[in-house]
């Protein structure tokens, strides 16, 4: 039941319903049936977070996995539409390699790790997912790789040196 949902709000946030899946659970009188939405929410210019919402109805789940998707927004460091290096994002069995890439190359990513990149900003970028392709695990695998990272402006105060000497 996977399906990518755009939209922009009067905020200028940018927010898309990753996957939506149909939970069962049998109980005495037959089954109970809820929904989860994985939500991604960014404002294209380097802050994204993602939310799982569970409710009873499909709009009210897409609604909370907004509400905490707005809540976990997190800035990541993207350089002229890319990332600045490689990096590997782990999280679960879930492995995201993100490669940078040169402008013009486009953004070749697919469920899950394009919705990241897509409401961080990112537009020219190589992805590869290892291991699990649980939805859930890729978006936080993505979220953990983009948080990694790190601009030269960030290394040098680190290091307590000028970004030119490095």
């Amino acid at each position: 039941m996977a399906r990518q949902q755009q939209q922009m709000e009067d905020t200028g946030l940018i927010d898309k319903v990753v996957r939506i899946n149909r939970v069962a659970k049998v109980v005495k009188g037959g089954r109970n049936f809820t929904f989860t939405a994985l939500v991604v929410v960014g404002d294209g210019e380097g802050s994204v977070g993602y939310g799982l919402g569970k409710a009873k109805e499909v709009p009210e789940a897409i609604r909370k996995g907004m509400e905490k998707a707005k809540r976990n927004m997190k800035k990541v460091s993207i350089l002229n539409g890319t990332v600045p290096f490689e990096v590997l994002g782990h999280a679960g069995s879930g492995r995201v390699l993100l490669k940078p890439a040169s402008p013009g190359t486009g953004l070749i990513a697919g469920g899950g790790i394009r919705a990241v990149l897509e409401a961080a900003g990112v537009t020219d970028i190589l992805t590869k997912c290892i291991g699990s392709h649980n939805t859930q695990n890729i978006v936080r695998a993505t979220m953990a790789g983009l948080q990694s990272l790190c601009t030269k402006e960030d290394v040098a105060k680190r290091r307590g040196l000028n970004p030119e000497e490095i």
